[in-house]
């Protein structure tokens, strides 16, 4: 098993959240039935705010129990969800995403575009609303910073479409994830015309 756990899970996040990642990571359940590492060995890197973050694709550990989630702090909340966004099962990954909380900060962005890019179209509505006017400039401001998985994000969106959703949705500008894409590409001044 993977020693470094603390450590990947650490690094997903801006190093002055490292305190509440810490209080956190604590409860998360460390057994499990699994025969192999808890975290992918794969994972995606990002910047924000020039900061380098280096996210898991996937983490395969239990949820914790509901009562040592409530002791957590909002912001400590939000980082559980935030893990729990790269969770191996779809419909974890759904109730996570609807568990955010509305407080606009900019390190939540690259979780919610990482499942923009997935195939799941029912996380889409949900990411919908929380790419809205109080939250739409640190989608901007990530796009800008991390081009090349910007683009590669783009590419999966397109991609999912043509494979799973073309037969209810034929045109691509009708797809809800090209939908924000396209919102979170037009600039301000486009916005006002």
């Amino acid at each position: 098993m993977n020693p470094n756990y603390l450590e990947i899970i650490t690094n997903s996040f801006p190093a002055d959240l490292k305190t509440d990642v810490l209080e956190v990571f604590k409860i998360i359940p460390l057994e499990t039935k699994y025969k192999f590492d808890l975290i992918s060995e794969h994972s995606y890197e990002i910047s924000v705010d020039s900061e380098k973050l280096k996210i898991p694709v996937r983490i395969y550990f239990n949820e914790p129990k509901e009562q040592t989630e409530k002791e957590l702090t909002e912001i400590q909340k939000d980082i559980l969800n935030c893990i729990f966004t790269r969770h191996h099962n779809g419909f974890v990954r759904e109730k996570r995403l609807k568990n955010i909380s509305e407080k606009p900060e900019k390190w939540k962005t690259p979780f919610l575009i990482q499942l923009l890019g997935e195939y799941i179209y029912e996380l889409l509505p949900i990411i919908d609303k929380k790419v809205n006017n109080n939250t739409l400039e640190f989608y901007r401001e990530f796009k800008t910073e991390n081009p090349k998985y910007w683009q590669q994000t783009e590419s999966r969106i397109a991609s999912y479409w043509n494979e799973y959703y073309r037969y209810k949705f034929p045109k691509l500008k009708d797809y809800l994830g090209i939908e924000i894409i396209n919102r979170i590409k037009k600039t301000n001044a486009q916005q006002h015309i």
